[in-house]
């Protein structure tokens, strides 16, 4: 499994009714291996997974496959509220043919390091597909510290990468200290891809990139290149929007620059509600002034070509 490059954590599109658009989501995963990224990773945050029942989980992943149709990784989010659930959802995704697994902590119960040892480690052990530790304590209240990491590293060979969101650039450089090259590290906030690369990040799991591929795509490289002036000139350029994948509704702020695209729309399943009023306005001024001076090889990359 290759965890290296940009990965988008997906959108899933919703229809008005609140049913998911999976034609639009064949053409957003096939957009976005067209400008750059090397993966798509789905079910996670921003894919609303909490919203979705299993079968609609499975129906996303077995649309996904089949529109990335080998061309990159596809990468289920394993997220439930109980450990069965989360190895059933693990095992679905492995017979559906998923090439890798992004496991996450249970949701709402934020236990102690032997109870979420136990719970990632079941996921890891249902499967034999490459697995990638997400920790996100900010979202979800669990935090994998570096050591903790290190043990389950010793304990299960499957358990190849790690998504770094606790926004603390310096977790990157504590695991690499700790296990050097045995983990893919991949930043998971937007907002700190630099920094996480420059102390040994050779993946990112994206949010903007939902609407801005070909842009991440340019800022991880000249990160990963070495092209530091490039690369700081860029960020300047992302960060009002990059900033938007690091607040409570992401969601719905990442949905809307990928309309003001035209690949998307802002529609999200309840208990998230589109923005309004002066947010709206304030967010949509925020996007069109990036949008007006977006970068101008902007223009040479692949065009979306919606159904």
């Amino acid at each position: 499994m290759n965890w290296k490059g940009v990965m988008p954590a997906i959108t899933t599109c919703f229809r008005e009714d609140f049913s998911v658009d999976h034609g639009f989501m064949a053409t957003h995963c096939s957009w976005l291996l067209d400008n750059g990224c090397t993966g798509i990773v789905a079910l996670g945050s921003l894919g609303e997974g909490a919203t979705l029942s299993l079968d609609e989980k499975r129906q996303i992943l077995r649309n996904c496959i089949d529109a990335v149709h080998g061309r990159g990784s596809v990468v289920a989010s394993i997220s439930a509220l109980t450990t069965s659930e989360a190895v059933a959802l693990a095992k679905a995704a492995t017979d559906l043919g998923c090439d890798g697994l992004m496991v996450l902590p249970p949701f709402v119960y934020q236990g102690d390091w032997r109870e979420m040892k136990t719970h990632v480690a079941a996921v890891f052990q249902a499967t034999p597909l490459s697995c990638m530790l997400y920790n996100n304590p900010v979202a979800y209240g669990t935090d994998f510290f570096p050591e903790q990491i290190h043990e389950l590293a010793a304990e299960h060979e499957n358990f190849e990468a790690v998504k770094e969101s606790s926004t603390d650039a310096r977790r990157v450089s504590a695991i690499r200290a700790l296990l050097d090259r045995r983990l893919q590290i991949s930043v998971g906030v937007d907002d700190a891809v630099l920094e996480a690369i420059g102390v040994g990040a050779t993946g990112w799991i994206a949010g903007l990139a939902n609407a801005l591929p070909r842009e991440s795509v340019e800022l991880f490289n000249c990160g990963i290149n070495g092209e530091s002036d490039k690369a700081f000139e860029l960020y300047r350029w992302f960060l009002p929007l990059l900033r938007m994948d690091t607040v409570p509704n992401l969601v719905q702020l990442i949905k809307l620059v990928q309309a003001e695209v035209g690949m998307g729309n802002p529609h999200v399943r309840p208990p998230r509600l589109e923005l309004v009023g002066r947010e709206l306005e304030q967010t949509r001024k925020i996007i069109c002034d990036a949008l007006r001076t977006r970068p101008q090889s902007a223009s040479t990359y692949a065009s979306p070509n919606r159904k």
